[in-house]
Order: structure tokens, then C-alpha cells, then sequence
């Protein structure tokens, strides 16, 4: 920020972006607390329809978890619109006629899930009928970053960084000379360009692009990295924008016998990582025995506070009052014995894994890093990436740019960039990029057209994956008069046709079916899927399905209409992620009348019929 005197008045100069990103948070919030709201102009029924409610919920279990906040898991009577309903989302508890209780959504798979609720005790209606949460506005996300990017220009080193970043000039076809590898490579079997990008993070002075595309082996490059950085004595932060993505780096490098602490919401983590976890730990610690006694102290004064129903007089609201006031004063103990183990943890760790806010609330400014890893860094918005960023002198980006962007609700911030991730802005802006070229996943026929079309032509398969057959297969719905339709809520997409075809394929050509994975990117139609087609497959949204594979992967597309609107198909990222999730068998259903008019799916159209197989609705005898 630079100022001047003018006369009496001071004028302040903020670099133009650091400026649109607060006016985008600020965009971003006030989207956020307008569509969550719950009034009489934006009802339940409403909110439900939008996919941001989820209601009424049937309460299976209650507990206290780490740190003793109330956690609840519930179950629903029918498959949710639950797009945005993800691992960490900020959520309110809310029942009629009572105030709402701010909490996180821990997990949501089907019709079960859990919330942690950000109170000392469970609301006395929890188990009423009509309970149900709704998503929140993050206002404490949302006040880090604002902070992050306001003190940013006082750290002089990183605010040349973002200088670098922002700067009107692209860093495209610069090189940077690397050395050779002056280690010995603990993962014999990487491939060269593996191994180069493994180099680079260790001769990097500032910041380094890992360019990952499905199938490339990105974990394992990112493993061996760190690997060699703990070797030298660095002391590593990985972070990623999902917990499932820093469950899953931090599981790669538990395998290799790194001493790693994996930090914040701990509750749904993977059972391989949870034993290294503050409270995975914690179970084998000498303080285990003090804190259970703690605990059942506390619910013990909990209890006999709760004796005390609504109504009662002004005595037994003091005693009500008292016994609580000494379950805090038990739990404020029990934080402190935890606080304490954490600290330890936190010194013995080479690697600390955590979500960038998980890593922000650790208390880690005291301690010195040297590299920062941040994976599925093309789903993280550049705001939350700058809060992590000071922590550590070296940067590491690893993603895709290619696949989908980081999730943003109001369209004026995205019409402002809100939604270009970190990794997007700087892979233009670093001349530090490095691809990784071979794909390990798909056949031949499957991954060339992203290839192609994404990635310059510069994507190969491991040899392993040449074709052995017919890989890839478009399923063309046009004039069958299978139409695109609202579902019940009014809202969501759904086309029956498609799925009666997806039926007579799993009933005749595709029976192994727990190896299959239905997806589609509407809600809509994969809420129809999960009641028609059979419990083995695996039913998602695209969106959920990013990150996963399957060896037959159907994709439903659902567009059908005579006007050729494809809506958000129309982001072709999405379908980047579609068709590469497949191992040997893509098979693609839609109506070629109303996408075919668009260009990235008539070259897609056409690249079917030159490598793989071109059907049509009327061979499977439907109509």
C-alpha cells in the first residue's frame, strides 16, 4: 500500500487486485447471507429447492467429540440436493420458533451424515420433529482472508510474490535451468518428468508449479518431494482446499514412515490418518486417563444441570446456571491438557497437513517452515491461498487448472475472477511450470481427447494403456423425444430416457457392477439414479466425483431441448473431469441435436466417431 500527503489528507494507493479481491469477499458474503437466509420472502421450501437446506432431519446419535463440541449424526428420508452441502461447510441447526446454532458439516454421503455444532451443550429441541440445518454464511473464512489481504503489502518478500503474480506480462515459454539431481530418488520407478518437477521443488528458491493432469501420478511426485525435503531437514506444511485431499497426500506420505501431524477437522478423516491426528494421539498419551475423568465429570454436572427443565423458578435457574458454569470451567481444563499435547505434537512433526483454515487456527506463526505444499491448488480461490502463504518461505502449487475451478456462489464476483484459483493466476505468471506428461489411467482412446483439447497434445498414456479395443462410446439420444425435465422440487434437471438406457446397459453389457460409476452433472438426475439403478454402482455428481475413478464410467449429460441451450455444460472443464474418470470402458449418453451445435462437443462428437463407437438410442428397442 503506498501513501502519500496531498495538502492535510493522507491518500492510500492498494494494488488494483488486492482491491478486487476485498470487493469480491465482500460480493461474496453479501450472496451468501441473502440465498441462506431464511425469512418469510425466502422460505424453507424454498431453500430446500435451491439445494442450500437439508430437512427435516431424524437425529441417530449424539456425542461429544474432540474438544467437547456436540456433534450429531442424522439420517434423511430421501437422497438430498446436496451439491453444496460439503465436507466443512459452515452450517446453522436450526428448529421453528427457536435461535439457530452455528456449526460445521463434518460429512454428508447419501441420505446420512454430521454436524458439529459451535455451542457448549445441544439445543433441548435437537431431537424435536422438524429439526434441520441449512448452510451459512462463513463469515469467519471470510474475515481471515479479508485480514490476510489487508496486512499482505506489510510483508514485503510475499507481496513481491504477488506482484510476480498479477503482473500484466506472462511468463509462458521461459525456462528455468535446474541443476541435476543431486539426491538419490527413493521412488525408483518415476518417470522423467516426475522426477524433473521433483528437482525443481528442491532447488526452489520461491515458487514452483506442479501441473498434474488426471491420472499423472501427482500424489506420488508431491510424496517423494517431501520425502527428499524432510531428508534435508526441512520442517513441510501441506495444505489442499478439501479435507479428503489432504487425507489423501497425508496418507501417501504415512506410507513412507513420515512423522506427520494432520491438523483441524478431524472427525470424518481417514482411518489411516486419524491415529496421527491431535486426538489420534491423544489416545496414547499419558493424558488420556486425566482428560476421561475430566469428561465424566463434566457430563456428570451436565446431567444435573439438565434435571432443570424450561420452566422453573429463580433458585433452581442459579443452581441450573452453577453446575454449567463448572462443566465449562471442566471443559476449559480439558482444552488446556489438550493444548498442551498439541504443542508437543507440533514440535516432533516434519510434515503438518491441514485445509488452509486448519492450518490458520493450529498456531503455527511461531514456528519456522521452509517449503509449503499445496495440493488441488486449481480448486482453491486465490484469498484463502495468501492465508497460508506467509507461513512458509517456498511455495509449491500442484493441480489442474483444467478441471473444475473453486466453487463461487456470487456471479458478480465471478464475473470479477473470484472464481480463477491461485494455481490458474500463477501458472501463467512463473516460469517455474512443470507438466507431468504420462498418464497412468485411462486407455489411449479415453484420455486423447483431453489431451488434445486441454493439454497442447502433450498428455501420453504409459504404454500399458494402448488400446485393446473399443474404449469410448457415445450414445445419441436425438429425436427419440427423450427431453430434459424438472424434477419434483421444480428445479433440478432430470431425463428419464437417459436412465432407461443406462438400464439396459447395466441389465445386458455392463454387469459387473461394482466397478461401474454412474455420474451426471445434475443433482437432479443423479437423485433419480440412486432410486432406479442398482445399489453396487457408484452414483455422483461430476463435481463430487473429481478425484475418483472407476473401470466403466457412464456419463448421463440430461440436456435434451429444441432450443440447444446446454446450460453449465457449457463449462467445458466439467466434462474434462467427466470423461477422465474412466479406466476402460467411457460410454457418453446425450442428444447430439443440442450439444452438437456447440463447438468443444461436436469436436468431441467427432473424435468418438475416429477412435471409438458411435450408437444411437434405437438399437436398445425403448421406443
Amino acid at each position: 500500500m503506498l501513501s502519500y500527503l496531498s495538502g492535510f489528507q493522507l491518500i492510500t494507493f492498494m494494488h488494483p487486485h488486492l482491491t478486487n479481491l476485498l470487493q469480491c469477499i465482500d460480493l461474496e458474503e453479501k450472496e451468501q447471507a441473502q440465498r441462506y437466509n431464511l425469512s418469510e420472502n425466502h422460505t424453507l421450501k424454498a431453500l430446500k429447492s435451491e439445494g442450500l437446506a437439508l430437512h427435516p432431519l431424524i437425529i441417530t446419535r449424539k456425542n461429544f467429540g474432540y474438544a467437547d463440541y456436540p456433534e450429531i449424526s442424522f439420517k434423511l428420508a430421501f437422497p438430498p440436493e446436496a451439491n453444496l452441502f460439503r465436507d466443512g461447510a459452515a452450517i446453522e441447526c436450526f428448529f421453528p420458533g427457536e435461535e439457530p446454532v452455528k456449526g460445521v458439516l463434518l460429512a454428508l454421503d447419501g441420505k446420512n451424515g454430521e454436524f458439529r455444532l459451535f455451542a457448549p451443550d445441544f439445543p433441548d429441541w435437537i431431537e424435536e420433529d422438524g429439526v434441520g440445518i441449512k448452510l451459512s454464511p462463513d463469515t469467519r473464512t471470510t474475515s481471515i482472508m479479508k485480514k490476510t489481504l489487508q496486512e499482505l503489502e506489510q510483508n514485503k518478500p510475499l507481496y513481491r510474490l504477488f506482484e510476480q503474480l498479477h503482473q500484466p506480462v506472462n511468463t509462458i515459454g521461459q525456462k528455468i535451468n535446474l541443476t541435476p539431481a543431486r539426491f538419490n530418488f527413493h521412488n525408483e520407478r518415476l518417470n522423467e518428468s516426475q522426477q524433473q518437477a521433483v528437482n525443481a521443488i528442491l532447488q526452489n528458491d520461491d515458487l514452483t508449479v506442479v501441473h498434474g493432469p488426471p491420472g499423472t501420478g501427482k500424489t506420488t511426485t508431491l510424496v517423494e518431494a517431501i520425502l527428499q525435503l524432510v531428508r534435508q531437514g526441512e520442517k513441510v506444511l501441506v495444505t489442499a482446499p478439501s479435507n479428503t485431499a489432504v487425507d489423501n497426500i497425508a496418507k501417501g506420505l504415512l506410507q513412507q514412515g513420515i512423522r506427520l501431524l494432520r491438523v483441524g477437522n478431524t472427525s470424518k478423516v481417514d482411518e489411516a490418518v486419524f491415529p496421527h491426528t491431535p486426538e489420534g494421539r491423544l489416545n496414547n498419551s499419558k493424558q488420556l486417563k486425566e482428560i476421561k475423568q475430566l469428561k465424566i465429570r463434566a457430563e456428570e454436572f451436565r446431567r444435573m444441570a439438565l434435571k432443570y427443565k424450561r420452566s422453573f423458578g429463580k433458585a433452581e435457574r442459579e443452581q441450573r446456571n452453577l453446575l454449567f458454569k463448572e462443566v465449562r470451567s471442566i471443559r476449559a481444563e480439558i482444552k488446556q491438557l489438550q493444548q498442551y499435547n498439541e504443542e508437543k505434537l507440533l514440535d516432533e512433526a516434519d510434515v503438518i497437513a491441514g485445509t488452509p483454515i486448519g492450518l490458520y487456527d493450529a498456531d503455527i506463526t511461531n514456528r519456522h517452515f521452509q517449503t509449503l505444499v499445496m495440493d488441488e491448488a486449481g480448486q482453491c480461490i486465490e484469498p484463502l491461498a495468501w492465508c497460508v502463504f506467509p507461513f512458509a518461505d517456498k511455495i509449491v502449487l500442484a493441480g489442474d487448472h483444467w478441471q473444475l475451478p473453486p466453487t463461487v456462489l456470487s456471479n458478480e464476483a465471478a464475473l470479477k475472477g473470484f472464481n480463477r484459483s491461485v494455481l490458474e493466476t500463477a501458472i501463467y505468471k512463473t516460469a517455474a511450470v512443470y507438466l507431468l506428461n504420462i498418464q497412468y489411467r485411462m486407455r489411449a482412446a479415453i484420455a486423447g481427447f483431453s489431451s488434445q483439447y486441454f493439454y497442447e497434445g502433450k498428455l501420453f498414456p504409459a504404454p500399458h494403456l494402448q488400446n485393446s479395443g473399443t474404449h469410448i462410446t457415445f450414445i445419441d439420444t436425438a429425436g427419440s423425444g427423450f427431453q430434459e425435465k424438472h424434477g419434483p422440487d421444480g428445479v433440478s434437471l432430470q431425463n428419464e430416457g437417459e436412465l432407461q438406457v443406462v438400464q439396459k446397459l447395466l441389465e445386458s453389457e455392463y454387469t459387473d457392477h461394482v466397478h461401474i460409476a454412474f455420474i451426471s452433472p445434475y443433482a437432479g438426475q443423479v437423485a433419480a439414479a440412486r432410486e432406479l439403478l442398482p445399489r453396487e454402482i457408484r452414483i455422483s455428481t461430476i463435481d463430487s466425483f473429481q478425484g475418483q475413478e472407476k473401470e466403466t464410467v457412464i456419463v448421463s449429460l440430461v440436456r435434451s431441448n429444441d432450443e440447444g441451450v446446454i446450460g453449465f455444460l457449457k463449462d467445458y472443464r466439467r466434462m474434462n473431469v467427466a470423461i477422465t474418470r474412466a479406466k476402460e470402458n467411457l460410454i457418453v449418453i446425450g442428444d447430439s441435436a443440442t450439444i452438437g451445435n456447440d463447438k468443444f462437443y461436436n469436436e468431441f462428437l467427432s473424435y468418438v466417431e475416429a477412435n471409438g463407437q458411435y450408437r444411437t438410442v434405437w438399437e436398445f428397442e425403448l421406443l
